[in-house]
């Protein structure tokens, strides 16, 4: 590398927040199915110990050897419905959660995602009951998280889905909102994605893979304050060439510890996944483009040119470029979207229309106490609504916090940062949710 390259990566990690947000273990537990629940269990446990011996040991040494933070190690499993549904002698899956968190104990990963069902069509025997025990799973684990897939562009929106796993999340508000941020609804979920709480493995990745999720908010920050002033052109340009460096590095993690582990490398996510600290927002990325505050008009017409900048320069950077790979806008976990959202510029309507062009939907949103389950189904249809039109991945992770109303915030603590609960529409759209069956795929999926 020129010394200048060498000083510009110093300055990305030591100065600009950038880290490997996640080394992502992706482990297929196919192999694993028993009609014995039991059985099954210890073959999880065996696949995902044995497949994950090394992954923290390798992720320290490489932190320790290229300097770089790698922040969570992680793993991914098959979505435990498929794996499940086999077992004839229970109707919980709660012990087939506790056997992730034990093995991810065992292995000292941060989080383990899989606790998952995709339903986005129809249900088979296995999802029906993996959502009913999302809510005890959760409680009975701290590392492991769950998702649910309602749609898809090719199939549309199983809204009879979407209406249980509204229940569900009051439900398991009810029990702990906190544990409402291991969770997440999906339309359009993608089988690679490094990111928790919606990460899994898909059926039709390798046996075991590694992915890297990479992420710089600060880095592209630092960037444009460099060209103040200057057209789109440029800030669109300059935003592609911080993507290209950032994915370098993260193409040169997966690459080595893929090596390392021998397994194979499957994608580098470049998404920008801010924290609450300061320098490390995406919401002052938007700012630093021009905006007084994001929320203002203009705010979706930015964040669409960064989001597509991002992905332009990572692609460029690397050939497995996968997951979301984009601009994240978590409320509780920008430090500029607190702000703005406490302030009154940010509103959840308005967060709706960004999703529309960023990586992922409504996420980490924290809602009253009193609203309704329908109230969640419904702002989970209309997210998902968002992603089978646009053929992109939408997500809700949408948390009632008991006891609390607009005004009040909840503390949700390190990375996930705190969230001002805010303002629901009151008026009901529980004879829309009523209703129940499927909302068509759209006529431009049929591509044959």
């Amino acid at each position: 590398m020129e010394t200048k390259q060498i000083r510009d990566t110093i300055a990305m990690i030591d100065e600009q927040h950038l880290d490997i947000r996640t080394i992502t273990m992706g482990i297929s537990l196919l192999d694993c199915i028993d009609s014995d629940s039991h059985k099954a269990c210890e073959k999880i446990y065996d696949k995902i110990t044995r497949c994950a011996e090394n992954l923290v040991p390798v992720a320290e040494e490489l932190e320790n050897e290229y300097g770089v933070p790698i922040v969570n190690k992680r793993i991914t499993v098959t979505p435990i419905s498929l794996i499940a549904a086999a077992a004839t002698d229970t109707d919980s899956y709660v012990e087939y959660a506790v056997t992730m968190e034990r093995a991810a104990a065992s292995l000292g990963v941060d989080l383990i995602g899989g606790f998952s069902a995709l339903v986005q069509k129809g249900y088979q025997s296995g999802d029906r009951k993996l959502i009913a025990s999302i809510p005890d799973a959760l409680m009975a684990t701290s590392r492991v998280c769950s998702s649910v897939n309602v749609g898809s562009t090719k199939t549309g929106i199983n809204m009879d889905a979407v209406a249980e796993v509204g229940e569900m999340v009051k439900a398991l508000a009810d029990k702990s909102p906190l544990k409402c941020m291991n969770f997440v609804a999906f339309a359009n979920a993608v089988e690679d994605n490094p990111f928790m709480a919606g990460g899994f493995h898909g059926v039709g990745e390798a046996d075991c893979v590694i992915n890297v999720g990479i992420s710089g908010p600060g880095v592209v920050k630092r960037a444009l304050e460099k060209v103040r002033g200057k057209s789109f052109d440029i800030v669109s340009e300059t935003i592609k060439k911080t993507a290209f460096k950032v994915t370098r590095i993260g193409q040169l993690i997966g690459t080595q510890a893929s090596e390392r582990l021998n397994v194979p490398f499957g994608i580098v996510d470049l998404s920008l996944a801010p924290t609450p600290a300061p320098g490390d927002s995406v919401a002052e990325i938007l700012e630093e483009i021009g905006l007084e505050s994001v929320g203002a008009p203009g705010t979706t017409a930015g964040l669409a040119m960064l989001n597509d900048a991002v992905k332009k320069g990572g692609i460029m950077a690397c050939e497995h470029v996968g997951g979301l790979s984009g601009a994240f806008i978590p409320v509780s976990e920008d430090a500029g979207m607190i702000k703005a959202a406490e302030n009154g510029n940010l509103n959840i309507e308005k967060l709706e229309a960004m999703t529309a062009v960023c990586s992922v939907g409504l996420d980490m949103i924290a809602v009253p106490g009193k609203t309704t389950a329908s109230t969640i189904s419904a702002i989970l249809a209309d997210e998902a609504a968002i992603g089978v039109i646009n053929n992109k991945t939408t997500a809700i992770r949408v948390i009632p916090v008991p006891g609390k109303d607009v005004g009040e915030e909840i503390d949700f603590g390190g990375l996930f940062g705190r969230a001002p609960i805010m303002r629901v529409n009151q008026s009901s759209p529980a004879a829309f949710v009523g209703r129940g069956g499927h909302i068509p795929a759209p006529i431009h999926s049929f591509k044959n």
